[in-house]
C-alpha cells in the first residue's frame, strides 16, 4: 500500500497488477505506463508487466494500517476483470471486511462483473463502488451499479472524452470528472464538464472536479500542472456524504 497523488483518495492498494483494455477511454492507460516504468526499474511486483496478476502476498496489508484511510483498490489493474477468479476477489473483500476503520473505493470498468459478484456477496459497509464512464458508449454500466446496495455509489467520468448528455443519476451519490493526460492526451472541451456539474446540481449528487489534464479550459495543450482544476474560477471537489 502507498500513499497517493490522487487527490480523491489517500492510499492505494494492489492486490492485483495489470489489465487489458476494454473501452476507449483505455487507449492510453495510466497505469500500463507506470507499470512498464516499474519493470525497468527492476521492481519485482511488476515482472509480469502488465499481465494480469494475482499477488496473494499483498492482501493483508491493510490491516497494518490503523489509522483510518480511504483506500483505492486495484489503482494498478481491475478487481473483476475476468481473469481474477471470485475466490480471489473474496479475499480481497475478507480484508475489507476485517478492517472497518478504513473505507475502500472498488472502481471498475466492467460493472457486470462487479454485479455478478455482489448478487451473490454482501457488500462490505465499509466498501464505496463505482463504475468508469468516459463516454456515451459506457453509460450503460451506471445500470449495474445503481441496483447495488452500496453505502457510496459513484461514477468517474475521467478521462472524460465526449459529452456525455442528459445523465441518470438516481442512487448515484458522486461524480468524479477529469481530462486526460499524456503526450497522446484527447481534449475535454469545458462544456461538458460543466454539464455534468449541472447535471450533479439538480439530482443531488456531489460533484469532484480533478483536473483539466494535458488541454486546459482555453483547448491549449501544456503541463498540466498548468492547466490546474478550476472551473469558473473556483475548485470544485466535493465529498459524497
Amino acid at each position: 500500500m502507498k500513499t497517493t497523488k490522487i487527490e480523491w483518495t489517500d492510499k492505494t492498494w494492489n492486490p492485483i497488477t495489470g489489465c487489458t483494455k476494454i473501452s476507449q477511454g483505455c487507449a492510453h492507460c495510466y497505469a500500463e505506463v507506470m507499470t512498464r516504468r516499474l519493470k525497468a526499474m527492476g521492481l519485482p511486483k511488476y515482472s509480469n508487466g502488465f499481465e494480469v496478476t494475482l499477488h496473494e502476498e499483498c492482501l493483508e496489508e491493510p490491516l497494518q494500517w490503523r489509522q483510518p484511510h480511504t483506500i483505492f483498490v486495484c489503482s494498478m489493474s481491475d478487481l473483476f476483470h475476468k481473469d481474477v477468479p471470485f475466490s480471489f476477489v473474496d479475499k480481497v473483500m475478507d480484508t475489507i471486511h476485517c478492517t472497518p476503520q478504513h473505507r475502500y473505493q472498488l472502481l471498475t470498468k466492467r460493472a457486470d462483473r462487479m454485479a455478478e459478484y455482489f448478487h451473490s456477496h454482501n457488500i462490505p459497509i465499509n466498501a464505496w463502488l463505482g463504475v468508469t464512464v468516459e463516454a456515451v458508449s459506457s453509460k450503460p454500466k451506471i445500470e449495474y451499479l445503481r441496483d447495488l446496495e452500496a453505502p457510496i455509489k459513484f461514477l468517474s467520468c475521467e478521462p472524460l472524452i465526449e459529452d456525455l448528455g442528459i445523465l441518470n443519476l438516481s442512487g448515484i451519490d458522486w461524480v468524479i470528472v477529469g481530462g486526460e493526460s499524456g503526450p497522446q492526451a484527447r481534449p475535454m472541451k469545458e462544456a461538458w464538464a460543466l454539464s455534468i456539474q449541472e447535471q450533479c446540481k439538480l439530482q443531488g449528487s456531489a460533484f469532484f472536479f480533478k483536473q483539466w489534464g494535458t488541454w486546459g479550459s482555453d483547448g491549449i495543450k501544456r503541463d498540466k500542472h498548468k492547466n490546474g482544476k478550476l472551473i469558473n474560477g473556483k475548485v470544485y471537489q466535493a465529498m459524497p456524504v
